[in-house]
């Protein structure tokens, strides 16, 4: 597969964004629904107590996520017909809400299958009272939101990690007809 131009990709590149990866997991069931491929970005401002990953705190995390990068990534999700989805994690992915938006946008487009989970430690209901945040629903199939709460810490809940964490099917759509 050629690399695309940025040119031809409609928009600013994935470099403008300042996207730092933490790691990518090639496959885990982990993460999300069937096997997936993972991708951690960098920065949370939520800090949780008992983080699973206080390292992502910091948005200068990780590696630069640049068009080369994205290029193999998006190669190594297509190579791969074992895939179920694509799940996006951190760090808070809504940290660095416009490069959350590029990345999920790429990934619609150039990625099959692109059914997208996304771990958020904001609520749907902060998230829906803040366009920044918002736009990024559209591209995401399921989101799990919620801070981590150690008080809450469930090892028994399947994708959460505390009682207070949602699987929200189609965010996009939440609260319509409520």
């Amino acid at each position: 597969m050629p690399k695309p131009s940025t040119a031809s990709l409609g928009g600013d590149p994935i470099d403008a964004f300042n996207v730092h990866i933490l790691r990518t997991y090639a496959e885990t069931n982990a993460d999300g629904e069937g096997l997936r491929y993972s991708i951690y970005l960098a920065g949370c401002a939520h800090q949780c107590p008992g983080c699973h990953n206080p390292s992502s705190w910091s948005d200068t995390a990780g590696e630069l996520l640049n068009e080369a990068r994205l290029h193999d990534i998006i190669a190594e999700i297509n190579a791969n017909h074992l895939l179920d989805g694509i799940t996006i994690s951190g760090g808070d992915p809504f940290y660095n809400p416009s490069g959350l938006v590029a990345l999920l946008k790429r990934l619609k487009r150039d990625v099959k299958p692109n059914n997208i989970w996304c771990y958020t430690g904001y609520t749907i209901e902060s998230i829906l009272k803040a366009p920044a945040l918002a736009q990024a629903l559209p591209y995401i199939d399921v989101l799990v939101d919620g801070p981590f709460i150690l008080s809450q810490r469930d090892p028994t809940l399947k994708f959460c990690g505390s009682s207070n964490q949602r699987i929200i099917e189609d965010p996009k759509n939440w609260g319509v007809n409520r």
